[in-house]
């Protein structure tokens, strides 16, 4: 959807989480979600479990929503819109090689998040914009261990998003507490983070407290 030029100014950027792309032990993990989401304000959690079956999906997304949807937190379900009724999800994630956001509409329903990975291009977002998307996200941003990148987004990206169109948009990729206020200044609404949270130093907590003290500074 396009800006009009009387939008009311846009909330402050807040923290998406996304899982390890791989979790050897749900009951640990579910305990370091917890953590982490009693640290501070979260938006969201994406469940990105690429390499899982099925079976080890429904697991994870039955372990570690009542968690996050008991603290306001959405769950997405990345890849999979018809496991993500099935199990309740909030949302899903959708890339431009998974479900179409047509599809993923019909399926999820009127009423559930759906985002669409848009890596730097404008006119994907605004595809999916005017698709009915709920957000798009950009990136990578930074150099990432998380998963593979090819596309590499320029922050002026999202400032020139948040000029023309309505729809929030996501920044993502290597993002870390010292480059998320530099991101949520040139207008994301909100930064996916996975590695720089589960693999912070002083612990999941730390590490989201540094994020909403980044963003906050903004």
């Amino acid at each position: 959807m396009v800006k009009a030029s009387s939008a009311p100014p846009r909330p402050p950027c807040r923290l998406y989480l996304i899982t390890p792309p791989v979790i050897e032990n749900l009951n640990a993990f579910a305990g370091a979600l917890e953590t982490a989401l009693d640290a501070g304000d979260v938006a969201a959690l994406q469940i990105r479990l690429k390499s899982a079956d099925p079976q080890m999906i429904r697991d994870a997304v039955a372990r570690l929503l009542p968690i996050a949807q008991s603290r306001g937190v959405a769950v997405i379900l990345n890849d999979d819109p018809e496991q993500a009724r099935a199990t309740g999800c909030d949302g899903v994630h959708v890339g431009q090689s998974d479900t179409d956001l047509a599809q993923a509409r019909r399926i999820m329903g009127p009423d559930a998040m759906i985002g669409v990975t848009c890596h730097d291009s404008r006119h994907l977002a605004m595809e999916a914009a005017e698709g009915g998307a709920d957000y798009v996200a950009f990136g990578a941003f930074y150099p990432t261990q998380t998963k593979a990148t090819e596309y590499r987004a320029d922050p002026e990206l999202l400032t020139i998003w948040q000029e023309t169109m309505e729809t929030p948009c996501v920044a993502i990729g290597g993002v870390t507490p010292a480059t998320a206020s530099a991101l949520a200044q040139a207008g994301a609404d909100f930064v996916a983070v996975s590695g720089a949270v589960w693999n912070h130093p002083e612990g999941p907590a730390a590490a989201v407290r540094a994020f909403n003290y980044a963003l906050t500074e903004v």
